[in-house]
């Protein structure tokens, strides 16, 4: 669903003044969400808009070195700054989410708003909450919608290093370092990126190697402890209880990436890593080719994402949970013999 000329017209008139901008993106954000609302705060604050980010949680302390992360409004820290910040905006820009609960209790706030809205995202089925909306399941990933929003702005020649290295960060983390999820203009716009000067060693060195010794010891606890493989259906699990939560100390973002070191087994497809928190259930499920985990999380798990990573949540026990999966499993992959 792109922008019509019309539209992108109008989105110009809405910007050719200062107006007070919030960008909101969803609940436990990543690198994508992180990247695409920093990036178009700069970019924005180039044409004096007074602009604000809202979080819904905190971000995973990895991300701490982005430009500008920690001038953002946390709600869970900020309620009544939240509110007050929504309260003033002329215009809010939602990025990286396609529904107004994955925003939580700041959703009717944003709903009953009387300022513009514009969607940015690239998830399936957006709402049609937002007065433009600019949707393309087949990107990478909202840093590279943001990146094609300016350049349908003709306001390319604002780009600089700071607003890109937000960009490839987003671009990075969704794709796995372009391992899935890519098409052939993420290449494009990577390349761009890195001709206006970002240094993408760098920035990768910065996001992924910077675990604490706690990190790798749960990771190690993870493989060696919490991992299950089930070969006939190409599948592995790990699956994390309350107790480990305590043992290892596990904060926001301490688990991140997890998921993906299933995947490197030889003759693995499918991917889940499952956690048992103090009232929830959450997942991560990843998936090679045409197997399509995205389905799977939106039918069993109260979730959805892409085709080959998604995530779902379920207020059910940790084993009721990691059953439900395997007994989903022979409807998307076909039993082999061993």
């Amino acid at each position: 669903m792109s922008l019509s000329d019309k539209e992108i017209e109008e989105i110009k008139q809405l910007l050719a003044r200062p107006q007070y901008v919030s960008i909101i993106t969803h609940r436990n954000p990543d690198g994508d969400a992180l990247g695409s609302s920093l990036a178009l705060k700069i970019f924005l604050e180039k044409f004096s808009h007074t602009v604000k980010v809202i979080l819904p949680s905190e971000y995973p302390k990895n991300y701490g070195f982005l430009p500008d992360i920690k001038e953002s409004i946390v709600f869970d820290l900020d309620r009544e700054r939240t509110f007050e910040t929504i309260g003033k905006s002329d215009i809010i820009i939602c990025l990286d989410f396609n529904s107004l609960d994955r925003i939580d209790k700041i959703g009717p706030s944003i709903q009953d708003s009387r300022a513009k809205k514009i969607l940015i995202d690239h998830h399936l089925d957006p709402e049609p909450f937002a007065d433009y909306i600019f949707s393309d399941i087949k990107a990478s990933s909202t840093c590279e919608l943001i990146h094609r929003f300016i350049m349908d702005l003709d306001e390319m020649r604002k780009m600089d290093t700071r607003i890109g290295e937000l960009l490839f960060t987003g671009i990075i983390t969704d794709t796995g370092s372009f391992k899935y999820g890519t098409n052939p203009n993420t290449y494009k716009t990577a390349a761009h990126l890195k001709e206006i000067g970002v240094d993408d060693y760098n920035l990768q060195d910065k996001i992924y190697n910077t675990y604490s010794e706690k990190q790798l010891r749960l990771l190690g606890h993870c493989l060696a402890n919490r991992m299950e493989v089930i070969p006939e259906y190409a599948a592995g699990i790990i699956a994390l209880t309350k107790e480990d939560y305590v043992k290892f100390d596990i904060q926001r973002g301490d688990s991140e990436g997890i998921v993906n070191y299933i995947l490197m087994l030889d003759g693995i497809k499918v991917a889940a890593f499952i956690r048992e928190q103090p009232s929830i259930v959450k997942l991560s499920l990843r998936s090679k080719g045409d197997i399509s985990v995205q389905e799977i999380a939106r039918k069993h798990f109260n979730g959805g994402g892409h085709k080959n990573a998604s995530g779902g949540a379920a207020y059910a026990k940790l084993e009721d949970i990691v059953n439900r999966f395997k007994k989903v499993l022979p409807n998307y992959v076909e039993k082999r013999e061993l």
